[in-house]
C-alpha cells in the first residue's frame, strides 16, 4: 500500500462530494454495471460491498437482495452512501466503517463485491484481503479494479502510481484459486481495466484448500 488506510481514509473523504460526478470515464462505467450484472443477488441473498464508497454499487443491488451491507475506511464517503439511500427510500442497505482485510462484519455473506478499491493494496495485502473473503464463506465474489491484462503503458496508465498499486490479473486469479474460488467469468474492459467473477461450490467443510509449496 503507497499510501496508509488514514490517509487513503482522508483523501476520499475530502473528494466524497463530487466523487460521483468525477467517475464518468466509459470503462469506470462499463466496469460498475458489469459488477452488478454479475452479482446478480436473489431475493434472500445478503451482499457484501467492499470498499463501497458512495454505495453505488450496493445501492444498484439493493432492490434485488434481501440485504446489502457496504464497508468504507472513508467516513465522509459512507456519508454520501446514507444520504443516497435515505433519498431513495432504500431500507435494506447498512453502511459502516470496514477494509478489506478488517470488513467489521461477522453475519452470513451471500455475495462479495467489490469495484475499484483493491488497487490501493499491494500485492502481497490483496492476497490477505482475497484471503479473508474467502473466510466469510460467500458462494461469490465479484471484483471490478484497475488489472493489468498485458504490460501496462507506463505513457498511457489507468491508473495514478504515485497512489495506485494495481495487480495483474494472473496474480489475482491465483490468489483467488489458491483460497478455493472457481474463476468462471473475466470481463476485459480496458488493457487495464476488467472484472473478475468467482465462486465457490459445495460446504465450507467440503472445500480442500490448495497448499502452497512451503506446506
Amino acid at each position: 500500500m503507497k499510501k496508509t488506510i488514514d490517509e487513503h481514509a482522508a483523501r476520499f473523504s475530502a473528494a466524497a462530494s463530487s466523487y460521483d460526478d468525477e467517475q464518468d470515464s466509459t470503462e469506470y462505467l462499463a466496469c460498475a454495471d458489469l459488477v452488478v450484472e454479475n452479482a446478480a443477488p436473489a431475493g434472500d441473498d445478503v451482499v457484501l460491498d467492499l470498499g463501497t464508497g458512495t454505495g453505488a454499487i450496493a445501492l444498484a443491488l439493493a432492490p434485488d437482495a434481501k440485504r446489502v451491507v457496504g464497508r468504507d475506511i472513508s467516513e465522509g464517503m459512507l456519508a454520501e452512501a446514507r444520504s443516497k439511500a435515505e433519498d431513495a427510500g432504500i431500507d435494506n442497505v447498512e453502511f459502516g466503517e470496514g477494509s478489506f482485510r478488517e470488513p467489521n462484519y461477522e453475519g452470513e455473506v451471500d455475495i462479495v463485491t467489490s469495484n475499484f478499491a483493491m488497487h490501493h493494496l499491494s500485492d502481497d495485502e490483496k492476497r490477505e484481503a482475497i484471503a479473508i473473503i474467502a473466510d466469510l464463506d460467500p458462494d461469490r465474489f465479484v471484483l471490478g479494479d484497475v488489472m493489468f491484462f498485458g504490460e501496462p503503458d507506463p505513457d498511457e496508465p489507468f491508473y495514478s502510481p504515485e497512489v495506485d498499486d494495481p495487480a495483474t490479473v494472473g496474480l489475482l486469479v491465483d490468489a483467488l484459486t489458491d483460497e478455493g474460488f472457481v474463476l468462471t467469468g473475466v470481463e476485459r474492459v480496458h488493457e487495464q481495466v476488467g472484472v473478475l467473477v468467482a465462486e465457490r461450490y459445495g460446504t465450507a467443510s467440503e472445500r480442500v484448500s490448495i497448499p502452497t509449496e512451503d506446506e
